[in-house]
């Protein structure tokens, strides 16, 4: 799970990187919200942080002074909660910070609830945790999905699951072979096949 994949997740597109685009690849390890002033007591390294502003007031100052003790901590990337309530905008010389420190800095709406986020980057890390060192995919593309769905109520049979979708058993086939085309190096078909019916599944959760 890597900070690029974050906006890719269900429900998370209005997230934005602003900054630290270098290091977009920091890998992940766990969400963290940080509500004293200082959060470096807190984290062990590897956490996406984020700062809202409800329980403290942030300023310019005390926002950069976030990304600078988040780059000694080696966080993965900083999200800042934006909106009328709290912290109206970011200043654009934080994104130039960010840049000048490597370090990711996100951009998130108050109007998307925090809960919502943290469960879903939790869920999408357990995931990638789950699949090992499988090529993690934040999402499967929904016509994979429902051939999936498919595939898992008719057992595989590919007859009745052309007369489920309203296709051809031909176009079933072809379809099914397709998930298994473009593999990473190290997998082969019918593993490929696993991983996609794991992600499937495990999305379900």
């Amino acid at each position: 799970m890597r900070c690029h994949d974050i906006s890719k997740l269900a429900g998370l597109n209005s997230i934005h990187l602003r900054g630290g685009v270098s290091a977009a690849d920091n890998q992940v390890r766990w969400p963290y919200v940080a509500e004293n002033r200082s959060f470096k007591s807190w984290i062990k390294g590897g956490e996406l942080v984020f700062v809202t502003g409800i329980s403290r007031h942030r300023n310019p100052e005390n926002l950069a002074e976030c990304l600078y003790e988040g780059k000694a901590c080696n966080i993965s990337g900083l999200v800042v909660l934006t909106g009328d309530a709290y912290i109206n905008r970011l200043p654009t010389l934080l994104y130039k910070l960010a840049d000048e420190l490597e370090l990711p800095l996100f951009e998130q709406p108050y109007s998307l609830p925090m809960v919502t986020v943290t469960e879903t980057i939790s869920r999408a890390i357990v995931r990638a945790e789950q699949m090992g060192n499988v090529l993690y995919q934040p999402e499967i593309q929904p016509d994979a999905a429902i051939l999936l769905e498919s595939w898992i109520t008719h057992k595989g049979n590919h007859m009745a699951m052309a007369e489920d979708l309203g296709c051809h058993r031909n176009t079933i086939r072809n379809h099914m072979n397709k998930l298994t085309m473009e593999l990473p190096n190290h997998l082969t078909p019918n593993e490929h096949f696993k991983t996609q019916l794991l992600t499937h599944l495990l999305s379900k959760f």
